[in-house]
């Protein structure tokens, strides 16, 4: 899911910087601006780690981007794999089609996924397109 990342420009002497405003206290650094989306990546999945504590949708950049203490730098999305968190799971038992599942299936297995991980990715970007449409 895409999520907005805050990037203060290193320089250099100073790495990049960043802050993501979703998961309050998480940062990231990287020397290198190509490393920056896996150093996001990774200060998310540590910042899930061992917390009970619900992943929420991102917050759209029109409501970050007027807000002061975000000045001076600049912003990244980056496409955080929430299937990576470790988040407190629940197991769930449903119903469809044969057909689906299969498609479902060979999706996930072409993409190097689960099943478990392609469905709740899929939901979760589902429900942030329409509560993005709503707003």
């Amino acid at each position: 899911m895409l999520y907005p990342a805050y990037v203060h420009i290193g320089d250099d002497q100073h790495a990049h910087g960043v802050t993501i405003p979703d998961f309050p206290s998480c940062f990231s650094a990287a020397d290198e601006w190509e490393d920056l989306p896996r150093m996001i990546q990774e200060a998310a999945e540590v910042y899930f780690e061992d917390e009970d504590i619900p992943v929420p949708a991102p917050t759209p950049l029109e409501e970050l981007v007027v807000n002061p203490e975000y000045q001076g730098g600049v912003w990244l999305l980056v496409d955080i794999d929430l299937a990576k968190l470790k988040v407190k799971a629940k197991r769930v038992n449903i119903t469809m089609p044969e057909k689906l599942l299969h498609e479902i299936d060979c999706y996930a297995e072409q993409y190097h996924m689960t099943r478990s991980g392609l469905l709740v990715q899929a939901a979760g970007q589902y429900i942030h397109r329409k509560q993005l449409a709503v707003t």
